[in-house]
C-alpha cells in the first residue's frame, strides 16, 4: 500500500498543510470543478485545503483532501439536488394522484412535500439508512407522531418523529445531510426541515419511498 505524502511546502504554509495529501485523487477534476478550483488535475495545497474543508463539513474520513469517490459521490448528490429545482417530479416518479404526500427519493436524497401535481415544500435534502440498515421503498403512511421522541433503540432524541414504515420515520438531526453513511433507516432531516414537516403532515397522509440510496 502506498501512504500519501503529506504536502511539502515552505514553512508558512507546512503547518496548514500538515495533514493534506499530495496525491490527486481520481475524481480530482470533478472535485476541483465542483469546488471552483483550477481545473487541471493535479493536487495543490489549495486544492487540499478546498477539498479537505468540505469533507469536514460533511463528516467524511480521513478529512486529508484527498478527492476520492466518497467525496466525489457526495458532490455528485449536491449537484443533482440543485439540479431538480423547483420541479423534483419532473420524471413523475412519485404519485400525483394521492392528495397531500411526502416524496423521497433516495437516488438524490431528496425530499418534498406535494398536493398532487402542486409543490408545496421543498425539495430539502435528506440523510436516509445506510448500507444494511436501508429506508425501505414503497407507499406507505404516516400512523405515530411524537414531537419530542425518544429513540430507546439508538439512545438519542429524535425530534419532530413522524413515523410511516415500522421505526422508520422522518425526525430532525443536527450533523450534516451528507455524514456518511447514513442513517439506521430513518428520514433524516434538518430541524428545520423537520418542523416544516411535522406542521404540514398529519396520521394518515401518504408517503412514498423510491430509488437506492449511492453506495447501498
Amino acid at each position: 500500500m502506498v501512504v500519501p505524502l503529506t504536502l511539502a511546502v515552505g514553512t508558512g504554509t507546512a503547518q496548514a498543510a500538515s495533514s493534506c495529501t499530495a496525491s490527486k485523487g481520481p475524481y480530482q477534476k470533478q472535485v476541483e470543478k465542483f469546488l471552483g478550483r483550477p481545473v487541471d488535475g493535479k493536487q495543490s495545497v489549495a486544492d487540499c485545503k478546498a477539498i479537505r474543508a468540505f469533507q469536514r463539513q460533511h463528516g467524511i474520513t480521513p478529512a486529508i483532501g484527498y478527492a476520492g469517490p466518497l467525496t466525489w459521490q457526495t458532490m455528485n448528490t449536491i449537484l443533482q439536488q440543485r439540479a431538480a429545482g423547483k420541479n423534483p417530479n419532473k420524471a413523475g416518479k412519485c404519485p400525483t394522484n394521492k392528495g397531500r404526500i411526502a416524496c423521497v427519493d433516495l437516488t438524490r436524497q431528496l425530499s418534498w412535500i406535494q398536493d398532487g401535481k402542486k409543490l408545496k415544500y421543498g425539495p430539502v435534502p435528506v440523510r436516509t439508512g445506510k448500507n444494511g440498515t436501508e429506508t425501505r421503498t414503497g407507499a406507505k403512511k404516516i400512523y405515530w407522531r411524537n414531537i419530542n421522541h425518544w429513540s430507546t433503540l439508538y439512545k438519542v432524541r429524535m425530534p419532530y418523529a413522524q413515523f410511516f414504515d415500522g421505526g422508520q420515520a422522518f425526525h430532525s438531526v443536527t450533523k450534516s445531510m451528507y455524514n456518511p453513511p447514513g442513517s439506521g433507516g430513518c428520514v433524516n432531516m434538518r430541524p428545520a426541515d423537520a418542523k416544516a414537516y411535522w406542521n404540514l403532515l398529519k396520521n394518515g397522509d401518504d408517503v412514498y419511498v423510491y430509488g437506492r440510496k449511492p453506495g447501498t
